[in-house]
């Protein structure tokens, strides 16, 4: 098993210091059905966040272009995407698949409504599957070149028949894609949210890392090693630089208020009003001193065969 470091570095031993001083240890716990009826009734929160990154990233590399270089596309693979939300991605990597063909899989109505609509018109076949990623029994033995999983395996209840249906439907010679975070990822967004927790007088239970530590690249290869023979690692940075709040806020909106504004016991308004107004003094503040907000992304793809 090799791990591929992309060129952009972002760390720093300050950040380390911060992550290791602010992420909690307990991390938000989200479900399929939390996906389906409360996150992704519509796209709207998801685009949100698709705009702000598209315009305020600072890596040239987008993540399409990671991905591209972790699927390593001749052009005519059979593509299943495991998660496929409003088909931002695969509108990016449809003109690398000009001669193959496209299948995405969500447990959205209102995401795969979106994604269709998206991809309306273009010449690449395309099928859109209601479904979740444990469930795959659509799909048959070696269906598959290339399937993927970007950000969404920490939604989805049984991770080993993710992963064991991935395997199955994937050909010989084939690569299946987990894109997922390192746990200290947007570790000053959940700096000042957690402090303006603290302040506000929030419950503990709100207190919470990314849901994406469930399955992260610090713990992935424990969950995909007893399904795939090799593993390796493309990490992939950025960092998000907002020089105004209204666009931070929006993210954070965005992003569910680091969740505390989504699953069964999600914050009542008049927190979420307090949040966001304790955030934004502080997020004002930094902007005022050093000219704009930083949320530094560590995330990339575990790349199996």
């Amino acid at each position: 098993m090799t791990t591929v470091t992309g060129a952009q570095d972002f760390r720093t031993p300050g950040l380390s210091r911060l992550a290791r001083r602010v992420i909690p240890a307990k991390h938000a716990v989200v479900t399929v059905e939390d996906a389906r009826s409360a996150y992704f009734t519509d796209a709207e929160a998801l685009e949100v966040k698709q705009r702000v990154h598209d315009r305020f990233r600072t890596n040239p590399k987008a993540l399409h272009d990671h991905l591209l270089e972790a699927l390593a596309l001749r052009g005519t693979e059979e593509l299943l995407d495991l998660g496929c939300g409003n088909g931002f991605v695969l509108e990016r990597l449809r003109p690398h698949l000009a001669a193959g063909h496209i299948t995405g899989l969500d447990v959205s109505p209102a995401m795969l409504e979106a994604a269709r609509r998206r991809m309306a018109g273009v010449a690449t076949p395309c099928d859109w599957v209601e479904g979740s990623a444990d469930s795959l029994q659509a799909f048959t033995d070696n269906d598959f070149d290339r399937v993927m999983c970007v950000y969404t395996a920490h939604y989805v209840t049984d991770l080993t028949t993710l992963f064991a249906g991935a395997r199955r439907v994937l050909r010989p010679g084939g690569r299946f894609l987990l894109t997922t975070d390192q746990p200290d990822s947007m570790v000053e967004m959940y700096d000042v949210h957690l402090r303006a927790l603290r302040a506000v007088g929030g419950p503990d239970h709100l207190a919470t890392a990314s849901p994406k530590a469930r399955i992260s690249l610090v713990n992935g290869r424990r969950f995909l090693a007893p399904h795939f023979d090799r593993i390796s690692v493309l990490e992939w940075q950025d960092q998000l630089q907002f020089a105004s709040l209204a666009p931070f806020m929006d993210f954070y909106r965005a992003s569910y208020h680091c969740s505390a504004s989504a699953g069964p016991a999600a914050a009542p308004p008049a927190l979420l009003d307090a949040l966001e107004a304790h955030v934004a003094g502080t997020v004002r503040q930094v902007i005022a001193e050093r000219g704009y907000f930083a949320v530094t992304k560590f995330s990339g793809t575990l790349i199996c065969s």
